[in-house]
């Protein structure tokens, strides 16, 4: 049963994962106006990724699709993968400091997701992050992730259209769950020695097991499903605004702290390196440039 449930999960992110970027070059092409509207709309370059374990053998991979250099998008990655194989000494702490079962006994792995970073071209469009993923060991299975908005130069409409739209999907599966996302998602993506958050929140979740893997397969869908409502109209709206060297620098001073919370905090990217997949797929949230004050 669980081997089924896997391929559907697996099916479902490479699904979300075709929507995303069908989405992302259409907007690419609509918006032939602006500072760079006069260059060819941008395509996604898609490969292969691959994780090898530590023996040499094959142990998953995935698709890496990043777009460099378009109308809209400086620099945008949408990689879906499906890895397994068995957790090192350190993931095997980890998760078991966060109370997964059996994973001392059997530190066998399976997991599947599909992982979003862009970075935009206009100062004034605002970054986002997303991710979908389910993780089984022989001792668990689980659910994760979540989006959050990232803008340099904020917009309370923006923010509000953003956190209503995620609201919308999230109110079927419980009138509680989007206050506790929400606030799990602020707690997430604080960055502690800068003593702020790196954007303006969104939803976020782990270790999601209610016992119903049908329920909680749903409400993953449904925050995957929230993200294109979500981000595209605020794309809409700002791709066209006007922006100068002020505020580009402003957006590359934010940039430094997208990159530092990802190298430091966050936990997908340990875990990505940590198990040894693919290094570019991994570090494709990076953004293209940044700098610090």
């Amino acid at each position: 049963m669980m081997q089924e449930q896997k391929q559907r999960a697996a099916a479902w992110f490479r699904e979300l994962r075709d929507q995303i970027v069908i989405g992302f070059e259409a907007l690419e092409e609509r918006h032939s106006t602006g500072p760079l509207g006069d260059q060819p709309a941008g395509r996604f370059d898609v490969r292969e990724t691959t994780r090898t374990a530590d023996d040499g053998s094959d142990a998953g991979g995935g698709l890496m699709s990043v777009m460099r250099g378009g109308r809209v998008f400086e620099k945008v990655g949408v990689n879906v993968s499906e890895v397994y194989g068995t957790l090192d000494e350190a993931a095997q702490k980890s998760m078991a400091a966060r109370g997964v079962p059996g994973i001392a006994d059997n530190p066998q792995f399976w997991a599947s997701g599909i992982s979003l970073v862009a970075h935009m071209q206009n100062p004034h469009a605002p970054a986002v992050h997303m991710n979908t993923r389910m993780f089984w060991t022989p001792g668990a299975w689980w659910f994760g992730g979540g989006s959050d908005l990232n803008p340099c130069i904020e917009y309370t409409e923006d923010t509000q259209h953003f956190h209503d739209t995620q609201k919308a999907h999230l109110e079927p599966h419980g009138a509680g769950l989007y206050p506790r996302l929400k606030e799990w998602a602020d707690e997430y993506f604080y960055i502690p020695h800068r003593k702020r958050a790196r954007g303006v929140g969104g939803i976020f979740m782990d270790d999601q097991n209610s016992g119903d893997w049908e329920a909680d397969f749903a409400l993953t869908q449904d925050i995957g499903r929230a993200f294109l409502p979500a981000f595209v109209p605020l794309i809409d709206r700002r791709r066209v605004q006007e922006w100068g060297v002020a505020d580009k620098d402003v957006q590359l001073v934010h940039r430094g702290l997208y990159a530092e919370y990802n190298l430091v905090y966050d936990r997908g990217t340990k875990f990505g390196l940590a198990t040894g997949h693919d290094p570019d797929a991994v570090l494709m949230s990076l953004p293209p440039m940044a700098k610090w004050v």
